[in-house]
């Protein structure tokens, strides 16, 4: 059966020897520069054709280069070997290269693909971290220009490392603190960043967020037990003092009654003159009297005060 099959692989090839096996290259550039899309097939090349998606771009024959598109809006130039030469790259230029490559004679001498791709770029990576009941969650992430832009990431810890390509985030979850590193690349540019995250003996969330409430709840009770007891203290010093002052009007009221009630001293003959004046009486139109003659005054004696027995 072996033998059958490789009689019929060279009867193929003497049959078409002009056939050619066409080879697949990928081909990356960064944004803003410039590209050499050269040929790999050996020997002088007499006639070369360059295709864009299935659409000419240029071809040079007899060293004569002629362009179906637009020089300006191509920003392109071939050599006398055939290499392509793209200027200031960008990512519209991305696509599907073919070069053909004809002998003098008119024979296919080579047919050749290329994948050209343009890339930014690459932004800077963010690396965060959270500690769990003293697990270490880590994750690097890079946001993305387009969605259909991809990464390579590399999370690394010490001796060990995790790799996700075509991605824009990666975690990784350990119990070891240490120094991590989060590399974002692509295939013309590389970043990096690097991060020290200590989770050694952490509380959890829920447990701190618990214990502040304690606390707090704490504080409220002691203000108002300290309130309490000032407001009570305020308040006997107020009856205390009540009690003073009912206690001294009391003495004062008894003292103006002593007073009162003390019995008049003995009157002297001038007071007793003054009691026995009669009042005064309203006085009456009467006519007028003659005027009588005035008694005789009679010395009086004194009153004695008479001595009680």
């Amino acid at each position: 059966m072996n033998f059958r099959r490789i009689f019929l692989v060279k009867s193929l090839l003497l049959l078409f020897p002009s056939v050619k096996c066409s080879v697949t290259n990928w081909f990356y550039v960064a944004v803003n520069e410039s590209a050499h899309l050269s040929i790999t097939a050996a020997g002088s090349v007499y006639d070369a054709t360059w295709m864009k998606d299935r659409k000419r771009l240029l071809q040079i024959k007899d060293r004569k280069v002629k362009y179906y598109v637009n020089k300006e809006q191509c920003r392109c130039k071939i050599f006398l070997n055939g290499t392509l030469q793209i200027e200031q790259a960008v990512k519209e230029d991305s696509g599907n290269y073919t070069v053909t490559v004809y002998e003098q004679d008119g024979k296919r001498k080579a047919e050749e693909h290329i994948v050209f791709i343009v890339q930014g770029p690459v932004p800077q990576p963010v690396l965060s971290d959270k500690c769990i009941n003293k697990t270490v969650f880590v994750k690097c992430e890079v946001k993305q220009k387009t969605k259909d832009e991809t990464f390579i990431i590399e999370l690394t810890q010490d001796k060990s490392k995790k790799i996700q390509k075509n991605a824009t985030s990666l975690e990784l979850h350990t119990r070891h603190s240490g120094t991590f590193r989060c590399v974002v690349k692509n295939q013309v540019s590389e970043k990096m960043v690097e991060k020290v995250i200590k989770c050694s003996g952490q509380l959890d969330l829920y447990l701190i967020l618990s214990i502040a409430g304690g606390a707090v709840v704490f504080v409220i009770v002691m203000i108002l037990l300290i309130y309490c007891i000032r407001r009570k203290k305020a308040e006997r010093l107020e009856d205390d003092g009540g009690e003073h002052v009912a206690q001294a009007c009391p003495m004062d009221s008894e003292m103006m009654v002593r007073e009162l009630r003390q019995p008049p001293c003995n009157p002297t003959p001038r007071q007793q003159r003054v009691q026995r004046r009669p009042l005064p009486q309203p006085q009456v139109q009467q006519r007028a009297l003659p005027p009588r003659p005035r008694p005789r005054t009679q010395q009086r004696t004194p009153n004695h005060p008479r001595e009680r027995p």
